[in-house]
């Protein structure tokens, strides 16, 4: 009799038991109280204690006994890895203490435009609030040593494109990334050159995209702007491009280039410079990094905008001058 009272006993335990540890399951797969989508920073040293606690305090939880005691149960899920998650409208606390196991933290991201400038990827870098800030207030100069390169300006070094990066990156380190790509560009576009481009190094191709890309955004038009540059260095003419000039004035811009402007000899001022400027004036794309060291074949020596985004291009000065007093005096 007592045999069989305590195999029913131990019957109802266990049942008890099985029946607990359902509801336990199935609370841990309730969505949470969570209106939107937000983030979710884990500090490291996080437990299921206290991070169970955490969403309790957030008013995600209504309790935390649940949660905690799953994870206890299950070794596995105990192993919460620091970092800065997403957090769906929807998921449930097993789903986030999954995520937090395998370390799935959110991906951030960080858009450079074509033609943008350092000092634009700069401040774009700053204004990033889950970015480590390591730059502020260092030079061009001393940034581009910490980045290994032998320059005084890293203008047009790092390649436009987005970059996705975890919380708590260094602002150097998507610059790193960004030099690294725009070095392995040029160098397989350098590599597949035609022979006979008018530059001695992979830089003075850097320095012509970065102009090509100040000049046009249109795409198609890049490879014809390129041969214009081109045949002006084999004629040895001056490039004469406003670009180079503003870049050049820095802060002095004020939105139109004047006549003074144009006289001043600066290093940057094709007008008055022989050859190339000193540096890139930008940080060129793909497009116009190929067309650069890809040019269309032309007689072109000059080119003027249409003012709807595209050019005129002329083998003349005096077609040049045509087309300048038909589309940017309005006498044509």
């Amino acid at each position: 009799m007592i045999k069989k009272i305590s195999l029913s006993l131990a019957g109802l335990l266990l049942l008890a038991v099985a029946m607990v540890y359902a509801l336990m399951a199935y609370q841990v797969r309730q969505p949470l109280t969570l209106a939107e989508t937000t983030l979710l920073t884990v500090k490291p040293g996080a437990h299921a204690g206290s991070f169970s606690r955490s969403l309790v305090k957030k008013g995600w939880l209504g309790t935390r006994f649940y949660l905690r005691n799953y994870i206890r149960l299950h070794p596995s899920l105990a192993g919460l890895k620091a970092g800065t998650y997403q957090v769906t409208a929807g998921m449930s606390s097993l789903e986030l203490v999954k995520l937090l196991v395998q370390g799935k933290e959110h991906q951030f991201t960080v858009t450079f435009i074509e033609g943008s400038t350092f000092k634009q990827w700069l401040a774009l870098l700053a204004e990033q609030p889950y970015l480590q800030q390591t730059l502020k207030n260092r030079s061009a100069r001393e940034i581009a040593a910490l980045l290994g390169l032998d320059v005084e300006n890293p203008e047009g070094w790092f390649f436009p494109e987005t970059y996705a990066y975890t919380a708590g990156t260094s602002d150097l380190v998507i610059l790193q990334r960004a030099n690294k790509q725009m070095r392995g560009t040029l160098e397989e576009l350098w590599r597949q050159r035609p022979d006979g481009l008018p530059y001695r190094s992979p830089y003075q191709a850097l320095i012509m995209a970065s102009i090509i890309e100040k000049e046009t955004r249109q795409l198609a038009e890049q490879p014809l702007i390129a041969s214009v540059f081109i045949n002006r260095l084999r004629k040895r003419m001056r490039l004469q491009t406003d670009p180079t000039v503003i870049y050049g004035l820095g802060e002095r811009y004020r939105g139109d280039i004047k006549r003074s402007h144009l006289r001043e000899k600066t290093a940057y001022n094709t007008y008055r410079i022989n050859g190339l400027p000193p540096t890139p004036i930008a940080m060129p794309g793909y497009s116009s990094l190929k067309a650069a060291l890809n040019p269309a074949s032309s007689d072109f020596l000059y080119f003027v905008s249409k003012g709807d985004g595209f050019h005129v291009f002329s083998k003349t000065l005096a077609e040049h001058n045509r087309a300048v007093r038909r589309y940017q005096l309005g006498k044509g």
